[in-house]
């Protein structure tokens, strides 16, 4: 098919209108003397400004300049970490009250169940800092940090199952095709470092993880796929193709692209499809990656003391303790967001031998990232984010002992923290029963948390939309609302 018949059969019917007058103004500047005409292809200087941020943005002074978002896969148990429950020790085995439950939905795991037993937690907390914020034993390295960071307890969402959960913690919609947080701040706010992308993602590796990751967590969705995260591998080169093949020095790598370039800018005049100029950006960004890749996942020239503080597994590839030395570099330079997603926290059985065990990979590395950007002057204008998609039950799934039992999904209620840019220390926000169950005191939906995020980047969320499908498309939705103003420094 004709590559203009083609185009104008996949256009959308705004994509028509949004583009009619500017085409018909296009052809009447053709017919006129010394019509304007698009700088010659030899002049263009390809990939040589850093991806802008939108006119309008940021609508106000930003805190944070840059986002590390740590996503526990999963849903880590807020009545093992973070919400003490000292009372559930009266209720051990005993049936979870019908008043708590009130007849709430439960997922088709337990839904069979005939009893529902109250599973306490079998791990001790304790209060920390001078904020005196309660944390389990399972967390002592993130425990020293409690004066750092706002831990939200009353955080909830729409979804039960992980899938979609997952999609609606990153995207602020259960629905498939939306765009994800990190490529909502790449679209508005830019780059910083032109030589890596502003987006990246990392997965740690997991011995026979219980779920599945889904691109649509850090998919570009309706923008530009230019805005999509990136992610770096976790064996092998951190990203495909990184090297030269054999006989390619990186001049005649050079020659190539922008003879590349060269064709993609005639079809980007021809047809005039946004995709186009995303691909010579992303070819561009490419090449300049072959250089910014290595440099960063080169560990060589970072302190001893630095590696010590992270832990044991800092060098090696694919440990989440690898992953947020990574994080902390990519905030040094300049990377605008970084994700990275942990699987492992889905304990529906054996949760006291897990959950140890997850712990045990994540509190040092977590506890020397905060303090690692703090070292070195970041941490006042980068942003840190914990949590998972949502909680884990009080009662038990299946077979409760005093050394074992295990939770499913619990949407209610579940903790998340944030710390860094714009945030205030040491402060805890809302209260659930002395079930962990529901929310009693400031109850906090995904998408204010959403809001609360692009407000300390300087964005006002219910200013910032992208047009699609008839709609004014937001990260946050169309329902209302609103930054949490009390988590705000």
């Amino acid at each position: 098919m004709n590559p203009l018949q083609e185009f104008a059969l996949n256009q959308s019917r705004r994509q028509f209108f949004a583009g009619a007058g500017l085409s018909l103004g296009s052809l009447a500047l053709a017919t006129m003397p010394g019509a304007l005409k698009a700088a010659p292809l030899a002049a263009r200087n390809y990939g040589s400004t850093v991806h802008p941020s939108l006119p309008e943005l940021p609508h106000f002074p930003a805190k944070a300049k840059r986002l590390i978002y740590l996503h526990m896969n999963g849903a880590p148990s807020q009545i093992d970490l973070w919400d003490y429950k000292p009372t559930l020790k009266n209720y051990f085995d005993k049936e979870l009250p019908a008043s708590i439950r009130m007849g709430q939905r439960l997922t088709t795991m337990t839904s069979g169940q005939q009893r529902f037993p109250v599973a306490p937690s079998k791990f001790n907390f304790a209060q920390h800092g001078n904020s005196g914020t309660w944390v389990s034993e399972l967390l002592p390295n993130t425990a020293k940090n409690a004066d750092d960071i706002s831990l939200i307890r009353s955080v909830h969402t729409n979804a039960i199952n992980h899938d979609p959960a997952c999609t609606f913690v990153m995207t602020g919609t259960e629905v498939p095709g939306k765009a994800s947080l990190g490529s909502w701040l790449s679209y508005g706010l830019g780059s910083i470092n032109s030589d890596l992308p502003s987006f990246v993602v990392l997965t740690p590796f997991v011995p026979n993880p219980s779920q599945a990751l889904f691109t649509r967590m850090w998919s570009s969705g309706f923008l530009s796929s230019k805005h999509s995260g990136v992610m770096l591998r976790d064996k092998g080169d951190p990203v495909l193709y990184i090297k030269n093949p054999p006989g390619v020095d990186s001049t005649t790598r050079r020659t190539m692209l922008d003879g590349l370039n060269q064709l993609n800018e005639l079809n980007l005049q021809r047809l005039g499809d946004p995709e186009t100029q995303a691909r010579i950006a992303q070819y561009e960004m490419a090449f300049r990656m072959q250089t910014s890749v290595p440099e960063l996942v080169d560990l060589s020239k970072e302190s001893a003391a630095t590696l010590e503080m992270y832990g044991t597994d800092v060098k090696t590839p694919g440990s989440f303790t690898y992953c947020a030395l990574l994080a902390r570099r990519m905030a040094e330079r300049g990377v605008r967001a970084v994700q990275i997603n942990l699987r492992g926290w889905d304990q529906h059985g054996n949760l006291p031998a897990d959950i140890t065990r997850q712990c045990k990979a994540t509190d040092q590395a977590i506890h020397a990232l905060l303090e690692d950007l703090k070292r070195l002057g970041l941490f006042e204008d980068t942003l840190v984010v914990w949590g998972g998609e949502f909680g884990r039950t009080v009662y038990s799934q299946g077979t409760l002992t005093a050394a074992n039992y295990g939770r499913d999904h619990h949407p209610r209620n579940f903790c998340m923290f944030m710390a860094g840019g714009g945030i205030k220390g040491g402060y805890v926000h809302g209260e659930t029963d002395e079930f962990s169950y529901n929310i009693v005191k400031d109850p906090v939906h995904l998408n204010d948390l959403n809001a609360t995020i692009l407000h300390c980047m300087g964005v006002d969320h219910s200013r910032f939309s992208y047009k699609f499908q008839g709609l004014d498309q937001r990260l946050t939705g169309v329902e209302e609302h609103s930054p949490i103003k009390a988590l705000l420094a």
